[in-house]
């Protein structure tokens, strides 16, 4: 059964966006819920990429934006202020929403320069986040770098909660190896709802060997992920992450992430990193991608 919400317009190839820079090449799908389709060096892939014309569907994505939550949303409702809401199913039949509504709709491109990219989503309340944001998303590429920012307003007359993220997909290869200093893990339920706090004093380790699909605090430093082709260095203003480390599957994920997913149904959202925003006020991130070619 799939309940995914639609994509507001439908998806249209031609409206593919493309910028170079260097040996890098950076495809975006701005009516795909703001997603990149495809990040190269050369034709080396950097994320898990698509040619951005065939590209269908934000889940077959190299990365989107989590906005304006990460992760899952606990049986598509919430209490926020006194107030009782409901989320729409949209992911398969899980019972939680998840990730978000950017990376449902499409985005406009505000600006489109020859190595930076401007993408805007405005949200009316609706069936799947009742209350009225604005998001801008920013794409600047350097013969060595990617950074992404994402900038979120709330434009509802009453006060809402807000988290943040990115969810990249990497290329599992023969020798990926992740290195990552954290400081503890949530372990999840089995529907993967956190539930427990334990000690979490790093990650090293070949990615094949890693069972992952946890949200971990206390990110301090850079993700380094490195394989036979490429040394990737990615970093935040965000501290925590998402790892996700299918065996079958010939990716993984590191998202960065401002919250600890299903935040809001903690008897302290802010300590978990959920932010209260304000009518008119802002909450920003940013990620930074380093690409070195060995």
């Amino acid at each position: 059964m799939n309940n995914a919400a639609p994509v507001q317009g439908g998806h249209d190839p031609a409206r593919a966006v493309e910028v170079h820079a260097g040996d890098l090449r950076l495809a975006l799908r701005a009516d795909l819920g703001g997603s990149i389709a495809g990040l190269w060096h050369r034709s080396t892939p950097i994320l898990r990429s698509t040619e951005p014309g065939d590209l269908v569907a934000a889940r077959q994505s190299a990365c989107y934006p989590l906005v304006p939550y990460s992760n899952r949303l606990a049986y598509q409702r919430f209490r926020w202020q006194g107030r009782d809401y409901s989320t729409a199913p949209n992911f398969d039949d899980n019972p939680h929403s998840v990730h978000g509504v950017g990376w449902l709709r499409a985005w406009e491109v505000v600006a489109h320069r020859e190595t930076d990219v401007l993408l805007r989503y405005r949200h009316a309340p609706d069936a799947h986040w009742p209350f009225a944001f604005e998001a801008l998303q920013g794409f600047v590429l350097t013969p060595h770098s990617l950074v992404v920012t994402l900038a979120v307003t709330n434009t509802a007359d009453i006060a809402q909660p807000v988290g943040l993220g990115w969810h990249p997909y990497f290329p599992k290869r023969d020798r990926s190896h992740l290195h990552i200093t954290v400081s503890e893990r949530w372990d999840p339920d089995e529907t993967q709802l956190p539930v427990r706090r334990a000690a979490q004093p790093g990650i090293d380790g070949e990615v094949s060997g890693l069972r992952f699909d946890h949200c971990f605090q206390g990110w301090r430093g850079p993700a380094d992920i490195r394989d036979e082709l490429l040394s990737l260095r990615l970093s935040s203003n965000l501290t925590r992450l998402v790892i996700y480390t299918p065996p079958d599957k010939r990716y993984f994920c590191v998202e960065p992430v401002s919250h600890v997913s299903d935040a809001i149904h903690s008897d302290d959202p802010a300590a978990l990193g959920l932010r209260t925003l304000q009518p008119g006020g802002k909450s920003e991130a940013a990620m930074m991608l380093d690409v070195s070619v060995l």
